[in-house]
C-alpha cells in the first residue's frame, strides 16, 4: 500500500473528528511520515514530519498489517515491530480509532 493510499485511508478512518484529542506521528523509518492532528476540529491528516504527543515507529508494511487486522497492536510491539515513544496512553487510544 503507499504512503498515499494509507494517507486517504487514515483521513477516512479518523473523519471530522475521531475523539483522540492529541497527535500522534507514524515514522516508517524510511524518511516518510503520517501525522494526525487530532488536538484539533476538523482533524488534520497529512505526511508532515511534525512533534506529536506520541510517536509510533513501525514499518510500513507492518502498519499495513495492523490496520488490516493481521496484526495485532500489543502483539507487534511485545516484538519489536513497534516503538513507541511519548504519551503510551495516546497509543493505546488508537486501536479503537484504526479499527473504526
Amino acid at each position: 500500500m503507499s504512503l498515499e493510499q494509507l494517507t486517504d485511508g487514515l483521513r477516512d478512518r479518523v473523519g471530522e473528528d475521531c475523539g483522540l484529542g492529541a497527535s500522534v506521528k507514524w515514522d516508517f523509518g524510511d524518511g516518510t511520515f503520517l501525522f494526525l492532528d487530532a488536538s484539533q476540529v476538523p482533524n488534520a491528516v497529512s505526511n508532515d514530519d511534525s512533534d506529536a504527543d506520541c510517536t509510533l515507529k513501525i514499518s510500513i508494511d507492518d502498519f499495513t498489517a495492523m490496520i488490516g487486522g493481521e496484526l495485532d497492536g500489543t502483539t507487534a510491539f511485545m516484538t519489536g515491530k513497534l516503538k513507541i515513544e511519548g504519551d503510551m496512553g495516546i497509543a493505546m487510544k488508537l486501536q479503537g480509532v484504526l479499527s473504526g
